[in-house]
């Protein structure tokens, strides 16, 4: 789902009353001044975020209208969210720390520092986000989002369903001329994605409008599911119909609309072809490393681990008879090797993504070595729609829906499997599924000891700084023992978000372009040239969240290692891990935790 708004205004608790960690007022005092206050926050966001009722599982009972739903895209919503959620802060800040308990004093904290970083970008700037400020661009839009949320979000289970998916069909053209509104007064303020990325823009959309509205793949989302639950019904002519009529008409407004603004579109790459793009950059990269590093030293750190992992694949490299040439230009050359590659053809598809899933399940084995809880919530493993490859990142994670209702899902970007050599393809499999993202992920969402308003919008450094603590705790499990082609990935993983950390700060802040940047990349990490363009891409967008993965990485690792410094041998890995049940927090918050954590255990 969409999370680039934090929104916010007020429902019904009974769409609460069954789910785990509901933040539903109780106990005296400040905590159930507190709690009163996140189960209104998160309420409010219930029905004021259709497809987040719908990404968590709320949409029915008292809420089941808003299955039929999509969210408003306005300017002047982004100012009544920005209202609200400046009441929010105030509310929070009012109540005394003092009159809470330990718990719901870490509860405050996270949801205020949330509150306040989610506000900057309205508050500041008047744009959407600070590390998203086009409105559309290769990886963000209404023509980019509702069509994979249609199919891997709405549920269809019955008819009803299914009448709101037409619905929602149907709004999608509403919400495609209202991201054409808010572009268009977001270009006139020099708010407006590089050429290429509206090229790409463009090209995503004209493939999702050059098939019949029957072969679209909306309506056959709706067709297949409906008839695999056996629900009857003219399900594809209205779909078509639909599409053919309001959706395609507002597709080719706003194709037109781009194609018009394009050669208007400012020079260069990254931040400071933007007005206020080095504030905008430093917002950016405040939120995503949850943070104060500037710039520049995060440059650093990325330009000494660059030097440090490159180090170790030499000396793998060598193993394998690659003695000549740069680090990167081995790893190319090892990555096309044949025995690495999956057959370009649907059987080859069927067969990595086959793969992917005996990695996770192998790694479900070992789960128990190291955590005290493993996610009852199923993971799917899905290739990216074709609709959207051209501009999707190579791998994402979509949690799953609290009431069971809809599984985690793991994508991978499979438009040319070249980009997946075998040897890393494991890494992959840890940091997205488990026990990176879907365990991480889950265990918040399956926990207790939070309210429903912390399972949800976490922190980028969190989290994925998580997945690549994962995929070395992968290989302290013993997943690469005897196996050191797959270590060799994991090294090579690292180099990756090594490399990301010179990338993105080049970018927005040394004026390096898209194609020196890929060709840093293509040169330090051996990838594909256009698995690489599409990394770059993505960080000209999406300021300072590439940023994230390692920096949130050494946070995770500091943090365990003092507290097996300080315990000796009453560390105990599992109850280390426990620290996921707290669910996600910013860095600083977090290091604090897991010391607070570390002073329980020593009693």
């Amino acid at each position: 789902m969409d999370r680039r708004q934090f929104v916010t205004a007020a429902a019904s608790t009974s769409a609460l009353a069954a789910l785990p960690g509901r933040a539903l007022a109780q106990g005296t005092g400040g905590d159930a001044a507190l709690n009163a206050i996140f189960t209104k926050t998160v309420m409010q966001s219930i029905t004021r975020s259709p497809e987040f009722a719908t990404f968590a599982g709320l949409d029915k009972g008292p809420n089941a209208a808003l299955k039929s739903q999509l969210s408003p895209r306005t300017a002047a919503r982004r100012e009544e969210d920005l209202g609200i959620a400046r009441g929010i802060l105030a509310e929070l800040k009012a109540i005394d720390p003092a009159t809470l308990t330990d718990a719901n004093k870490l509860n405050r904290d996270v949801v205020i520092y949330q509150t306040e970083t989610r506000m900057t970008a309205a508050a500041k700037f008047g744009l959407g986000g600070v590390q998203r400020p086009y409105v559309i661009m290769q990886q963000d839009g209404a023509y980019f989002n509702v069509p994979d949320f249609l199919s891997s979000s709405h549920t269809i289970a019955t008819a009803p369903d299914a009448e709101a998916y037409l619905s929602r069909l149907s709004a999608f053209s509403k919400a495609l001329d209202e991201d054409s509104t808010e572009q268009k007064a977001q270009a006139a303020r020099g708010y407006l994605a590089p050429g290429w990325s509206i090229d790409l823009s463009v090209g995503q959309m004209e493939k999702l409008r050059n098939v019949s509205g029957a072969d679209s793949s909306m309506t056959k989302s709706l067709v297949d599911r409906a008839a695999a639950k056996g629900i009857a019904g003219d399900w594809g002519p209205r779909a078509a119909k639909i599409i053919e009529g309001e959706v395609y008409p507002a597709l080719d407004r706003q194709i037109a609309l781009m194609k018009a603004l394009r050669p208007t579109t400012r020079s260069g790459d990254g931040a400071q072809r933007l007005p206020r793009g080095g504030e905008i950059y430093a917002a950016a990269l405040e939120q995503a490393t949850t943070t104060n590093m500037s710039p520049e030293e995060v440059h650093k750190v990325g330009l000494d681990l660059v030097a440090d992992y490159s180090g170790q694949l030499d000396a793998f490299l060598k193993t394998q008879g690659l003695t000549k040439g740069t680090v990167g230009a081995r790893v190319a050359a090892f990555n096309v090797r044949p025995d690495q590659l999956y057959p370009d053809t649907a059987a080859g598809r069927l067969q990595l993504i086959a793969d992917l899933n005996k990695q996770v399940q192998a790694m479900y084995a070992k789960l128990p070595q190291a955590f005290s809880h493993t996610p009852k919530a199923s993971l799917e493993i899905r290739a990216v729609p074709v609709e959207i490859q051209d501009g999707a990142s190579n791998g994402y994670y979509k949690s799953a829906s609290l009431d069971g209702s809809r599984p985690a899902i793991y994508f991978i970007n499979l438009k040319d499997v070249g980009d997946w050599p075998k040897y890393g393809l494991p890494t992959l499999s840890f940091h997205e599924g488990v026990p990176g993202h879907h365990l991480q992920i889950a265990t918040a969402q399956e926990s207790g000891d939070i309210p429903l308003i912390r399972k949800f919008g976490g922190f980028s450094a969190y989290s994925e700084g998580w997945a690549l603590y994962a995929e070395q705790l992968a290989d302290e499990l013993g997943f690469y023992q005897g196996d050191p082609l797959g270590h060799a990935g994991m090294i090579q993983s690292y180099l990756f978000r090594a490399a990301r950390l010179v990338i993105d700060t080049s970018l927005h802040t040394k004026n390096w372009s898209r194609e020196q940047a890929t060709q840093y990349m293509v040169e330090t990490t051996g990838f594909a040239k256009a698995r690489s363009q599409r990394e770059v891409e993505r960080y000209c967008t999406q300021m300072g969240q590439a940023c994230s993965y390692k920096i949130g990485h050494l946070a995770w690792i500091r943090a365990r290692d003092k507290s097996k410094a300080t315990l000796g041998s009453k560390f105990d890995l599992k109850k280390f891990h426990d620290v996921l049940k707290d669910g996600a927090m910013p860095l600083t918050i977090l290091e604090a935790r897991v010391e607070e954590r570390t002073r329980a255990m020593m009693v």
